[in-house]
């Protein structure tokens, strides 16, 4: 049986292990998910999840780290390495702080639910979309563990796939919910907190 030390012997094995415990996580949390009530388009969904597929590939590709995509941006010393898997951990743990939440009202497409709720506790006290943050917390983090230029390009389309697609969440919440979507909106940052309410 491996020990929580060997799994954590090196930055590589850290951050590999987060995303196992992310996906692990996500897979365990999907059982339970209310019934959908509405959701968006199947050409919708395809225009954020096609560049996450992109942003995944250039990540862990071996062919994406080649030529001037395998440049490195950090120079390769363990504590720039063990600052990425941090990183990494940090952004999965708030990930899975605010599945957890979000419970039943979570889905992996823009939807709404029967009986959906506007969650305002936990992270979502003072971050609107705390799932997304964390996933590119996390893989900002894989990035700088990673040290190469294809991770930060990854990281980019990441941060604009999550941009829009939460864009389209928003719209449906405001719909759904008016007014209190509005007031959570003034009170909360898209993907970090606001600072000052």
């Amino acid at each position: 049986m491996t020990s929580f030390a060997a799994i954590l012997a090196t930055p590589a094995q850290a951050t590999r292990w987060a995303w196992i415990c992310f996906a692990a996580y996500w897979l365990a949390a999907a059982v339970g998910a209310k019934r959908t009530k509405r959701s968006e388009s199947p050409l919708s969904r395809l225009s954020y999840t096609l560049p996450l597929f992109v942003a995944v590939f250039l990540m862990v590709a071996p062919a994406a780290h080649r030529g001037w995509l395998g440049a490195r941006f950090v120079p390769e010393a363990a504590a720039t390495r063990w600052i990425g898997a941090a990183l990494t951990l940090a952004g999965v743990a708030l990930a899975i702080w605010a599945r957890w939440h979000i419970g039943g009202n979570w889905s992996g497409t823009v939807t709404l639910k029967e009986g959906h709720e506007l969650i305002r506790t936990g992270p979502y006290r003072r971050i609107r979309h705390p799932i997304y943050a964390g996933i590119l917390l996390a893989a900002l983090g894989t990035a700088i563990e990673i040290g190469r230029v294809s991770g930060l390009i990854a990281v980019a389309i990441g941060w604009t796939s999550f941009w829009f697609k939460a864009r389209r969440e928003e719209s449906f919440l405001a719909g759904e919910f008016g007014s209190a979507f509005e007031a959570h909106q003034k009170e909360t940052g898209m993907f970090l907190p606001k600072l000052f309410r």
